[in-house]
């Protein structure tokens, strides 16, 4: 049985573990609340970007020369995984819902007889994958957050993948992340961005007539890597919303678990500091009795 001295100094250290959950709870509501607004206020933007592209990309489809982030290369045998974890851990199952998702479709696409490659952003995913597909990780990127998240450091990882696959490096580009619902809830998702995915409803249904200046490949030129960029920008604000509604969550649970460990210890502690003094009591009384 632990002595009084143990447990008083359990106690303290339980308590001083739950002054730093508490701290960190309330750091990540207020880091939250930017993130959230950030995430909804890129949703519509990006959702416009991707309507507009859709439209302009189905008046050319299946014309010959089409842009290759548009028609692909023709194959379906190499694959990037892009996994965007956090660099920290402390936020619940935030980092370990995504890599479950990469995992499982990367043992799917290599018992296929595919090629795949793993491009890590974040410290998380490539400290966990690199276990068992440490051969396959061709990039990693850290601090994409720090000291804050932007365009530029997207646009700069974007230029990252679409140099890799003017090289040749692969034919189809998924990005794991999770998508913000709420603090408690962040759901794990899987997107394609390269080649551009056109919705079935875009590719078969009717379709407005437009005229575009200069022509449609030409837009499309410059319009692809710039959607390359802003979807990986929405997903990585996606991303950190979902991380700081994840840790806050994680360390509202840890706190109170430590208020209840504490109420448990401080009941033990009670309990033997009354035996003691029972004990104590015990000796003493047959003593003044003698006397």
């Amino acid at each position: 049985m632990p002595s009084l001295k143990d447990l008083r100094g359990r106690i303290a250290s339980v308590k001083s573990t739950r002054k730093i959950t508490s701290a960190m709870k309330m750091v990540d509501a207020a880091k939250l609340r930017r993130a959230q607004e950030a995430a909804v206020t890129a949703r519509p933007y990006a959702e416009r970007m991707e309507r507009m592209l859709t439209a302009l990309a189905a008046s050319v489809a299946g014309q010959g020369g089409a842009p290759r982030l548009l028609a692909g290369t023709g194959r379906e045998a190499t694959y990037l995984l892009v996994v965007a974890t956090a660099d920290r851990g402390l936020c619940g199952g935030f980092n370990s819902t995504i890599i479950r998702a990469a995992r499982r479709r990367a043992r799917a696409l290599l018992a296929e007889g595919k090629t795949v490659k793993l491009f890590c952003v974040g410290r998380k995913a490539a400290d966990v994958l690199k276990r068992e597909f440490g051969h396959l990780i061709v990039e990693r990127v850290t601090g994409i957050d720090r000291p804050k998240l932007d365009f530029a450091r997207a646009r700069g990882v974007a230029e990252k993948i679409t140099q890799l696959f003017d090289g040749g490096g692969f034919d189809v580009c998924l990005i794991f992340y999770n998508r913000f619902k709420s603090a408690l809830t962040q759901i794990a998702t899987e997107q394609q961005l390269i080649p551009f995915r056109l919705p079935a409803v875009a590719a078969s249904g009717p379709r407005a007539s437009y005229e575009y200046e200069p022509d449609e490949d030409t837009v499309l030129a410059e319009l692809l890597p710039r959607n390359l960029a802003v979807q990986l920008f929405s997903v990585l604000l996606e991303n950190k919303a979902s991380e700081h509604g994840a840790r806050m969550t994680a360390m509202d649970n840890a706190t109170r678990n430590a208020g209840e460990m504490i109420e448990k210890l401080t009941l033990r502690y009670n309990r033997a500091r009354q035996a003691n003094i029972t004990k104590e009591l015990i000796e003493i009384i047959p003593g003044a009795e003698a006397v």
